[in-house]
């Protein structure tokens, strides 16, 4: 009996498919689960985690989660698979890096920014309440009399 080939390489291209299947699943920590889902965006509801949504959409990425974390992926590779897919927007917390920093340091940047204006307009009204009165003119002072003094009945 003659075999075919392209029989025998179809047969061997599926067995680790086959044998996959037979494996049993490894056991994935719900937790983990948890966590990796806090940290990603639903795509439905935008403000709110994977985690905490409850759209359809967010319960099948949890599955996700739990199937690549179950094929043996670690969580930094299943975080990389929704960046992958869906871009670093999928981020509930951006990187540190590129131009994501100014997302990171232009609050501070503002906050130091109002300090520095906050104490130097309070030093200039302490300044100003402190400093003597200008002299007046002493022409003008008696031409004011002088106006007061007409105005009197």
């Amino acid at each position: 009996m003659k075999r075919s080939p392209s029989l025998v390489i179809a047969f061997f291209g599926l067995l680790p498919a086959l044998v996959m299947a037979q494996l049993p699943a490894k056991s994935v920590n719900e937790e983990t689960v948890r966590e990796i889902a806090a940290q990603l965006r639903c795509v439905v509801c935008q403000n709110l985690s994977v985690a905490d949504s409850p759209s359809e959409t967010a319960n099948q990425m949890r599955n996700i989660i739990r199937e690549r974390l179950a094929a043996g992926e670690s969580p930094e590779q299943v975080q990389a698979y929704f960046v992958e897919k869906y871009g670093e927007w999928i981020l509930l917390s951006p990187p540190r890096r590129g131009l994501n920093l100014l997302v990171w340091t232009l609050p501070f940047i503002g906050l130091l920014a109002g300090l520095v204006f906050l104490f130097f307009v309070t030093r200039r009204w302490s300044r100003g309440a402190k400093a003597a009165p200008e002299p007046v003119d002493p022409e003008a002072l008696e031409k004011v009399r002088r106006e007061l003094a007409e105005s009197e009945p």
